[in-house]
């Protein structure tokens, strides 16, 4: 496993505190899971991803991730509609692995943009993780 600062953070995304990013574009959000988060499940093997159209409120579970250590949920940071899914991973779910945010997992439609406020920073994430 990766030492705290080893891992990788783009400052240009929002982190949660279970471990998963948010990246805001135009009028929608990409989301997926962090470097820290994809180093500790080990090698995924499944990802297992919403409906495009389905709608969840924030902290909802969307999704599950498999990885040869155990099964993970994945929940949604902000409330809204599901617009794509990553179907890459469908085929290659260790995509993730190999890059956890160029590899995202949903991208969202958001219903309520005052979610988007609390998301941490990176430096608050950084922060989280050394606890």
């Amino acid at each position: 496993m990766k030492e705290i600062d080893d891992l990788i953070l783009p400052g240009k995304i929002s982190y949660t505190s279970d471990h998963e990013w948010v990246y805001e574009e135009d009028n929608t959000v990409k989301v997926g899971i962090s470097d820290y988060a994809q180093d500790q499940l080990g090698d995924i093997v499944f990802v297992d991803m919403p409906e495009v159209g389905e709608i969840f409120e924030k902290g909802d579970e969307f999704g599950t991730l498999e990885s040869v250590k155990a099964v993970s949920e994945i929940y949604l940071p902000i409330s809204g509609e599901i617009v794509a899914v990553n179907t890459a991973l469908e085929e290659c779910p260790e995509l993730i692995n190999e890059d956890p945010y160029e590899n995202w997992i949903v991208e969202v439609r958001p219903s309520r943009e005052n979610d988007l406020d609390d998301l941490l920073n990176r430096d608050d994430y950084l922060s989280l993780l050394k606890g």
